[in-house]
């Protein structure tokens, strides 16, 4: 993944159980609770903090349409320090619309689950979830 792309991450595990070196990698991505989204510039720092919680996030590349539905429905704005209005850095989504794949939240996408690297079809389940 380039340096220009955005990559969209979701959390799907919750919060019970959880090492405080994963709790402290998510808090820093914005990943707070259960079925959150964040979209992030692809840095080799961001990638490496991604590859750590790969049980616990899917995620793939994002297109701008996508970024901009997601702004559109589901964007938070906020005031800053200045008085300015802004959108908050993450988004909460629902659930997909027909569940996840077949065999469940606790198995990589590769194998037919929901964890892990989508790459281009993580758009599919963005909008799943708006």
């Amino acid at each position: 993944m380039a340096a220009n792309k955005k990559i969209a991450v979701i959390r799907i595990t919750g919060q019970i159980n959880l090492k405080n070196e994963i709790k402290d990698s998510l808090n820093i991505l914005r990943l707070y609770k259960k079925f959150t989204c964040v979209v992030v510039d692809a840095t080799p720092s961001i990638l490496g903090i991604i590859k750590k919680l790969k049980d616990h996030v899917t995620y793939g590349e994002v297109t701008e349409e996508t970024v901009n539905l997601l702004k559109k429905m589901r964007g938070k704005k906020t005031k800053d320090k200045d008085g300015k209005e802004t959108y908050k850095k993450f988004y909460r989504l629902s659930p997909p619309k027909g569940g996840f794949e077949r065999k469940g939240t606790k198995i990589p996408y590769k194998i037919g689950g929901v964890l892990g690297d989508r790459k281009e079809k993580i758009n599919d389940l963005i909008r799943r979830m708006l």
